[in-house]
């Protein structure tokens, strides 16, 4: 397998989105130790990473017939291996965030399944963007449980993520065949934007970076409804950088100015990385 294969597999170009998150939760929980922020980011690329991988090997044969430029239906790595490598990631990011405390591997291993769980039964029920949503949920738990406790502020935090990504997850839904079958759905985006804002208020940073937020999910939501070639996958990798914004406003709103400015940079990383390895 060559470096090139292992990136595409992993839709590495996201990361900055799960680094933006580790700081996003360690905030909310009240405080920001360096160290133990880097241990939960690198955890957290394992999770993200092998989740992807296992998002291809359980997908394999439905690539074949949609996906064809993936790397197995390819032939440039076997199904078997990309399994190996995927689980393996997984063990590691549990290891990781175990080594933090009890309950940041008790997250860890919520984390690592509900991966699992939604890399098995996304193709198969219409509830795997809110599955999504939880992998991402559990980010900003073990984040918190990493560095303090989860406290009311990280739930609530993690809530509007989950919303966010069940949005965004929707529409990526729809990538494989170009279109958007319902817009309804996409209404849950109003969630985070809303709770977002009721954070920001009263910070003049906080509230900047929301008004990007709000810009990037509107110039996303004219993508998926104009509904031309292309649009739909433009308009997934846009809310996926979006992330970022989104960990970016709570953490000014908590009073992380320079921590906001360095998650806002995350989000400039993911859109410039996304234009070397595929987001979706």
């Amino acid at each position: 397998m060559n470096l090139q294969t292992f990136l595409n597999l992993g839709r590495v170009s996201n990361l900055p989105t799960v680094w933006t998150n580790a700081i996003a939760g360690a905030v909310l929980a009240g405080v920001a130790p360096f160290g133990e922020i880097v241990v939960v980011g690198l955890a957290l690329t394992l999770f993200y990473t092998g989740g992807m991988w296992l998002n291809d090997a359980f997908d394999a044969k439905i690539d074949a017939q949609e996906r064809s430029n993936r790397p197995i239906p390819m032939g440039h790595v076997k199904v078997k291996n990309v399994f190996a490598g995927g689980y393996a990631m997984l063990a590691a990011g549990i290891v990781l965030a175990a080594s933090l405390g009890f309950v940041a591997g008790m997250m860890g291993i919520a984390l690592a399944g509900a991966v699992i769980l939604y890399d098995w039964l996304h193709k198969r029920t219409v509830l795997s963007p809110v599955i999504m949503g939880v992998t991402r949920f559990f980010c900003y738990l073990l984040a918190a449980a990493a560095v303090a406790e989860i406290t009311g502020s990280v739930m609530w935090g993690a809530l509007g993520l989950l919303a966010y990504i069940v949005g965004l997850t929707y529409a990526a839904k729809q990538e494989a065949y170009d279109r958007l079958d319902r817009a309804w759905p996409l209404a849950v985006l109003a969630l985070p934007l809303l709770f977002a804002l009721s954070q920001a208020w009263g910070s003049a940073l906080g509230l900047s970076i929301w008004g990007g937020l709000l810009v990037l999910v509107a110039i996303a939501l004219r993508l998926l409804f104009r509904r031309n070639r292309g649009d739909v996958p433009k308009a997934v990798v846009t809310l996926i950088a979006g992330i970022s914004l989104y960990d970016a406003v709570l953490i000014a709103a908590s009073g992380f100015p320079s921590l906001a400015i360095v998650a806002v940079a995350g989000f400039a990383l993911t859109l410039l990385l996304q234009r070397l390895v595929s987001g979706t």
